[in-house]
Formats: structure tokens, C-alpha cells, sequence
């Protein structure tokens, strides 16, 4: 009988889990180890953070849901792994041993790598549901009293989405509030240009992108390295190509959210083998670790090397779909290892997203992620908002549900009857 552990329970984890409970037979276990009980849909932080969505409308308490489908749940969170001795010291003193080990953690905040930046000190972030609620008061103090606004995602960021997403949610906020002409709006990004993504763009994401900041009358500084945070300003670099300060801006501000560089969690970082120098998961094709044999990586935590070379670090996004390959490929591969077979499933890497502006937005599909690609589409409109509001739907359905089918990202657009996007041939 083998014990399989999943370290991590937000979307990839807990996927991991159904998958996995649903793959394997009775006489096999699986647990796991998270920080908690509840699992949080993260991509409606956004959403919280302007106040369209309470804690409780993205929340799932994975307790019931995880008993009843026969999986272990250890919520006192992990203090550190020991994978020589395949064990997972917990944070209660505890521990945990394992046959194999999915780790899916998803990232840690580097919020303490810039002076006076996070939200312990004066940015605020859509990272967390606890950040977006954090963000939501300070929102209701901009409204209160408007003043200079700043959007956007630090140098060494791999999650740029989310920071256009809350630029275009916060824009019809605050038109809604009708306080918009009060607030003058920057996007500072370390991107080299807009609409990058990590990604070396989309389609036409650029211009797109590029379209809407104009449309909504948001000014942008690219190449930004992000020095210090004070109070009432930031203090940014713009890099140059050869990594000299081409201009070095002093932006006012009353409220900002700004997405960090991520990193592993402590419990992985340093392990030799295990992880990169930022401290995610090295793993080869079959999401394996090669030092580790029997620990596997999904999500965030994997280690993506950039799509090429930019003035500032700019990582490359895991998208839903994406994790979800990741995911079905690692369950059947844990599978086959039982059966003693050899691991022959691979992640299709491609990239689904949908961007919400609050009331219209931009899709765009790579397929496969990194260039050169067979599918480089991009698309905008109020369908967009639609879809993703459908995504939301679906996905919190199937983890309330604890159901197991993958691609629910997908049944989301079709259920729209999004012609474009159905045209679209998706490697499954």
C-alpha cells in the first residue's frame, strides 16, 4: 500500500488530491499538509479587493469535503521537508512520512526584499484573500478621500495578470463611486513593455493593453525597478537595455498594489537538488524531481526558466489550465510508479487566461506557453468578464463537489457558447 502526500492545498494541491483519490485504489492513501483548512479561489481576489466578493464566496472548508472522499487532511501546515527520509516535519511538532510526495505550495511573498513594500507596510496586495480584504479598507479610504494611485508588479514578478485585472477592476470601482476623475492611476511594471504578461506577450496583447491604458487614462512606467516605498511616493528605477537607470521617478501615492517577486516556501528552500536558488521545485518533463525520484512538483512552485532575456527579472505565469496538465500528468505518472511502470504522462504547457476589466476584458491563449507557438490569439470584450465569472462558478463547484474531471476552465467558455475561443483546438 502506498502513502501519497500532497504538500499544499489551493488550486493545484487540492486537484492533486481529488485526482489522485479518484486514480488510485482503496488500499492506497493520500493526504495532505496545509496551512489551514480552507482552500481559497484566488483568482477572485481581485474582486475582494474592491468589495464584489466577500470570504466566504471563495471559500471551501476542504475538512468536509476531504472526508468525505477518503483524504487525510494535516492543516498544522509544514515546517520543513526532509526528503532523504521521505518525511514532512510539521509545524506542531509532528511529522508525516510518505511513499511520494506532490508538492504544490504554491509561492512565498517576497514582500521583505523592498524597504517599506507589502502589506505590513505601506502596498497593498490581491496575493491573499486576507491581502484583498486588507485592500478593500484602504479602497474605501481612497474613495473617502481620493488621491494618486499605483498599480502594477515588482521586479523578479511572475504573476502579472492579476495586477492589470485589479488596475481595470479599480478604475470602474472607482468610476462606479464617481470619484475616477479625482484619482490619477500609474502602472509601474517590471516588464519591458505592456502587455509582456511574463510571456514575451500574446497575440496582440500589447496593443491591447496598451489600448485600454489609454482608454481608461492610465499612465505606465516599464522596465521598473521598484527602490523603496514610502508613505506618500515610491521611489523607481527605469532600466535601461544594458541595465544602467535611465530615469529614476518619484510617484505620488495615497493607495498602491503592487504584485511581489515569489519565491519557495521555507519548508522546501536550500534543499540540494530539490530546488532552484529562489527555492522552486526543479522537475523534468514528467513534473519529477530528478535528485528525488519519488517527489513531483505541480503549479507555482515548479522552476520555469524566463521566456528570454530583459533588463529586470521577469518570471513566466502558471496558468489554471496549465496546473491542471500538470496535475493529470503527475497523478497518472504517481499511478504508473505503483505498477511499477515508468512515468510516461507530459503536461501540455499551454496557457489559458482570462483578464476581467469589471465590465469587458482580454483573453488570450498560447498554446504552448513558451514561444514559438502553434495558437498566439488574443481577444477583448465584455464576453471576457462574462467567461470568467463562469470560470469562477465552475471551479468552485468542483472543489465544494470534490469532483476530479480536469479542464473545467475550458467547460467554463463552452458553456458560454464562446464561438472564437471553441474554433480553438486545445491539446488535452
Amino acid at each position: 500500500m502506498a502513502h501519497v502526500v500532497v504538500l499544499g492545498a489551493g488550486l493545484g494541491g487540492t486537484i492533486a488530491a481529488y485526482e489522485l483519490r479518484e486514480k488510485l485504489a482503496a488500499d492506497h492513501s493520500v493526504s495532505v499538509i496545509s496551512n489551514g483548512s480552507h482552500f481559497h479561489f484566488v483568482p477572485s481576489n481581485p474582486w475582494v479587493g474592491v468589495g464584489w466578493r466577500d470570504r466566504a464566496a471563495i471559500e471551501v472548508d476542504l475538512a468536509a469535503v476531504f472526508a468525505k472522499r477518503r483524504i487525510t487532511l494535516h492543516p498544522q501546515g509544514a515546517k520543513r521537508l526532509h526528503p532523504a527520509d521521505r518525511r514532512i516535519e510539521l509545524n506542531d511538532g509532528g511529522s508525516v512520512s510518505y511513499d511520494y510526495l506532490v508538492i504544490a505550495t504554491g509561492p512565498d511573498l517576497a514582500f521583505d526584499e523592498i524597504e517599506g513594500f507589502g502589506p505590513g507596510a505601506h502596498t497593498q496586495s490581491i496575493c491573499h484573500v486576507d491581502h484583498a480584504l486588507q485592500a478593500k479598507q484602504a479602497v474605501d479610504a481612497l474613495i473617502a478621500k481620493p488621491g494618486p494611485v499605483v498599480i502594477g508588479a515588482v521586479q523578479g514578478a511572475s504573476c502579472f495578470g492579476p495586477a492589470y485585472e485589479f488596475a481595470f477592476i479599480l478604475d470602474k470601482a472607482l468610476r462606479d463611486a464617481k470619484v475616477r476623475d479625482r484619482v490619477p492611476m500609474t502602472f509601474v511594471t517590471s516588464e519591458p513593455y505592456i502587455g509582456h504578461l511574463g510571456l514575451d506577450g500574446v497575440g496582440n496583447t500589447k496593443g491591447l493593453l496598451e489600448g485600454e491604458m489609454r482608454q481608461h487614462h492610465i499612465k505606465w512606467i516599464c522596465n521598473a525597478r521598484l527602490d523603496k516605498v514610502e508613505k506618500d511616493k515610491l521611489l523607481v528605477s527605469e532600466i535601461a537595455e544594458d541595465g544602467s537607470v535611465l530615469t529614476s521617478h518619484e510617484v505620488p501615492q495615497v493607495f498602491t498594489m503592487m504584485l511581489p517577486a515569489f519565491r519557495g516556501i521555507e519548508a522546501v528552500r536550500g534543499i540540494e537538488g530539490l530546488t532552484n536558488p529562489r527555492g522552486f521545485i526543479l522537475a523534468d518533463k514528467h513534473q519529477r524531481n530528478p535528485a528525488f525520484p519519488e517527489v513531483f512538483a505541480v503549479g507555482v512552485c515548479v522552476a520555469i526558466p524566463p521566456v528570454g532575456k530583459t533588463p529586470l527579472p521577469v518570471g513566466v505565469p502558471k496558468t489554471g489550465f496549465m496546473i491542471e496538465s500538470m496535475v493529470t500528468a503527475t497523478v497518472q505518472n504517481i499511478d504508473r510508479l505503483i505498477h511499477g511502470l515508468a512515468p510516461d504522462a507530459v503536461a501540455t504547457w499551454n496557457a489559458v487566461c482570462l483578464a476581467d476589466f469589471g465590465d469587458s476584458g482580454i483573453a488570450f491563449i498560447a498554446q504552448p506557453q513558451i514561444p514559438p507557438r502553434n495558437v498566439n490569439w488574443s481577444s477583448s470584450g465584455k464576453w471576457v468578464h462574462l467567461a470568467k465569472i463562469a470560470f469562477e462558478k465552475y471551479f468552485l463547484y468542483k472543489i465544494r463537489s470534490g469532483k476530479s474531471e480536469p479542464f473545467y476552465e475550458r467547460l467554463a467558455l463552452q458553456a458560454l457558447g464562446i464561438e472564437k475561443l471553441k474554433e480553438i483546438k486545445l491539446d488535452t
